[in-house]
C-alpha cells in the first residue's frame, strides 16, 4: 500500500480516492446507474483496488460481498471496452449501523462523478434500512466526508513493518495460546461491546485467512484479549486486536507478528494506545498515515473503543 497521498486526490474508506466535487466537471446525477456487485465481479474489483495500489486480496472482496452488499458502475473506456469502473461496499453490523468502504474508481474514469454517485447511493440505501453509516477517513478525504454530512469521532494510525525477526521478548508475559473453536463465545463477549455490534461472522472468516496469527490471551481462566490477521495483496494485516491491558496487547501483537515475520505487515493502531505506539518503532514499524473514524446519521461511533488496540482495517472496521 502506498505510503503517500496526493493532496489533490482525497482518499475514501477502504483505501479509495475521490476528488472534491467541482460543479463544472463533476455531476453525480449524470453518472450511469449503479448495479449490484456479484462474486463473478471480483476479478474486475481486484483491478480497481490494485490500480489504487491498495492491499485488498480476492478473499477480502469475496468476504465483503458475502457479508454485505456492493454496487458498481460500468463504463466504456478509451479503448471502447465496457468494464467495472467504480465500486462501493456496505457491511451491516447489527441492526443500527453499517460500514461504508471500497469506494474506488479506475484512473481513466475519475472526475466523472462516479464515486460521489456510489457513495450517495450507499447512504440512501442505509437510510432506507434505518442504519447510520461509519467509515474511516484520511486527512485528504476528510473534507469530502464532512461535505456529505459525516462527523468525526476517534482516530487511529497505520504503521508498516518490513519482514524480519523481532527483538527479544520480555522474560515473562501473559498466558497466550492459539485460538480454539470453543473460544468464540468468549471472543464475541469481549468484542461486541467494544465494537458496538456482533461481527462474529467476520471474525471467524478472518481466523481462517491467517490461522497462525490467531491468538487468545487468558487471565484467571478467562479470555483477556485476542488477535487475528489476514493475508493481503502486498502485506499481511494484523487486526483486530482487543485486550484488557497494555501488557496483554503487546504480547498478543508480538505473537501474531512472530507468526508472519517473513512478510511485511500493516497494523492500524488506535491513538489512545500510547504504550504500544511508543514500542512500535523499536519493533521495526514506521508510521504510514492517520485515519479518523466518522459517522453519518449519528452523533458518536458505535461501541466502546477503550479495549480496541488494532482496528480490523478501514474496509472492515
Amino acid at each position: 500500500m502506498a505510503s503517500t497521498e496526493p493532496d489533490e486526490e482525497p482518499r475514501l474508506p477502504g483505501d479509495a480516492r475521490l476528488r472534491r466535487p467541482e460543479p463544472s466537471v463533476l455531476r453525480a446525477e449524470a453518472a450511469p446507474p449503479a448495479r449490484p456487485l456479484r462474486a463473478e465481479d471480483v476479478p474486475a474489483a481486484l483491478q480497481l483496488s490494485a490500480a489504487a495500489q491498495w492491499n485488498q486480496h480476492a478473499d477480502d472482496w469475496l468476504c465483503m460481498l458475502r457479508l454485505g452488499q456492493g454496487w458498481g458502475i460500468d463504463a466504456v473506456g478509451d479503448d471502447g471496452r465496457q468494464r467495472l469502473a467504480a465500486s462501493v461496499i456496505v457491511l451491516p453490523y447489527g441492526r443500527d449501523f453499517a460500514w461504508v468502504s471500497m469506494v474506488l474508481v479506475l484512473p481513466e474514469f475519475r472526475r466523472r462523478g462516479l464515486a460521489q454517485a456510489l457513495l450517495r447511493h450507499a447512504l440512501a440505501h442505509l437510510q432506507g434500512q434505518g442504519r447510520f453509516a461509519v467509515l474511516d477517513a484520511t486527512p485528504a478525504g476528510h473534507a469530502v466526508y464532512v461535505q456529505e454530512g459525516f462527523v468525526d469521532t476517534w482516530s487511529f494510525a497505520r504503521h508498516r513493518r518490513e519482514a524480519g525477526p523481532l527483538p527479544a521478548a520480555p522474560p515473562a508475559g501473559p498466558s497466550l495460546r492459539p485460538l480454539r473453536e470453543d473460544d468464540w463465545p468468549a471472543i464475541e463477549a469481549l468484542d461486541a461491546p467494544a465494537f458496538g455490534a456482533s461481527r462474529l461472522s467476520l471474525l471467524r472468516s478472518l481466523a481462517q485467512r491467517l490461522p497462525q496469527a490467531a491468538w487468545v490471551a487468558e487471565q484467571g481462566g478467562r479470555a483477556a484479549g485476542y488477535v487475528l490477521g489476514r493475508n493481503g495483496r502486498e502485506a499481511a494485516q494484523i487486526g483486530p486486536l482487543l485486550a484488557t491491558n497494555a501488557a496483554t496487547a503487546q504480547a498478543l501483537l508480538r505473537a501474531a507478528l512472530a507468526a508472519v515475520a517473513d512478510q511485511p505487515v500493516y497494523v492500524d493502531l488506535l491513538d489512545h494506545q500510547q504504550a504500544l505506539r511508543a514500542a512500535l518503532p523499536s519493533w521495526g514499524f514506521a508510521f504510514q498515515r492517520p485515519f479518523t473514524r466518522m459517522v453519518h446519521g449519528a452523533a458518536a461511533a458505535p461501541g466502546d473503543p477503550t479495549r480496541i488496540v488494532l482496528a480490523a482495517g478501514p474496509e472492515l472496521g
